[in-house]
């Protein structure tokens, strides 16, 4: 009969549905690839950096990445709460924190760049002239000039609250006057400082990458503080068992592999590198 045939049809369908997706997690439905969920910062996504290495990942391998970008403060509350496998962010002492508290293990470090802040090209605060990242921000405070703030717990956020302490200033207070906090992602916050010719802090593959930049210059770079390592983590399959532990693995490990690193010294945007792999610290 036909109604048995069809029956007995979509019970097999569905079975076979289950058992892909008892796999460990690795495959939604049968028939489609493996795939691993990175939650990573706005800095490698507007970059285009992990646009350009996760086909790379992927042709070796067959796995594909599917990526999130948030601040590294969220990045790592999705590992929290295991709506990631691996997470990519730039913060070192959260991300020390993620693995001391157990959510993540096997932290390997990646690559890095650097902060830069950014002005209007007629520099009303005369930062120009300092290399000195903590006495800029401090004269940007002393003449109240316009300095824009992620405000969102991003790693760049993170890194600039730790460039106030060092010049002994609390802009929070001044929040909503000189001091403005956008909420936003790193491209947005560019777009804004644009718009208001104001100052602000960015990573330097996210300010390489930005087209509409209006009359922003960089005006203070180089400095140690402005150092900005990024390190790679999987999330902990003791905690979350349905974290994709093999999956995620084989991508961290490509990641620091020959390959992936020289992935990341190849990415270059108008002919500029945006990101340097972590074998050229060691040298």
């Amino acid at each position: 009969m036909v109604i048995p045939t069809l029956a007995r049809l979509c019970r097999a369908a569905i079975v076979t549905a289950l058992v892909a997706l008892s796999m460990n997690g690795e495959r939604t439905l049968a028939g489609d690839p493996p795939f691993i969920t990175l939650a990573s910062t706005t800095s490698t996504e507007n970059s285009g950096l992990l646009a350009y290495l996760t086909p790379k990942f992927r042709e070796v391998t067959g796995i594909d990445v599917r990526v999130v970008a948030v601040g590294t403060g969220q990045a790592l509350r999705m590992g929290r709460s295991g709506d990631a496998d691996v997470v990519l962010v730039h913060d070192r002492a959260s991300e020390d924190a993620f693995v001391a508290a157990g959510y993540g293990i096997e932290r390997r470090d990646v690559m890095y760049n650097d902060f830069v802040i950014l002005g209007p090209r007629d520099d009303p605060a005369s930062i120009r002239e300092t290399s000195n990242a903590p006495r800029a921000l401090a004269k940007l405070a002393e003449g109240r000039h316009t300095f824009l703030s992620r405000g969102d717990d991003s790693g760049t956020h993170k890194a600039e609250m730790r460039l106030w302490a060092l010049a002994e200033v609390d802009p929070r207070p001044a929040s909503g006057t000189w001091y403005r906090e956008t909420g936003s992602g790193m491209g947005a916050t560019l777009n804004t400082a644009s718009a208001m010719n104001a100052y602000t802090l960015s990573d330097r593959g996210t300010w390489l990458s930005f087209r509409n930049r209006g009359d922003l210059e960089i005006l203070v770079e180089g400095d140690p503080p402005l150092n900005n390592p990024y390190g790679a983590i999987l999330v902990n399959p003791e905690r979350h068992p349905h974290v994709k532990a093999e999956l995620g693995r084989k991508f961290v490990e490509w990641l620091v592999s020959d390959a992936g690193q020289k992935a990341i010294d190849d990415f270059r945007i108008d002919g500029q590198q945006l990101f340097f792999s972590n074998r050229n610290a060691e040298k």
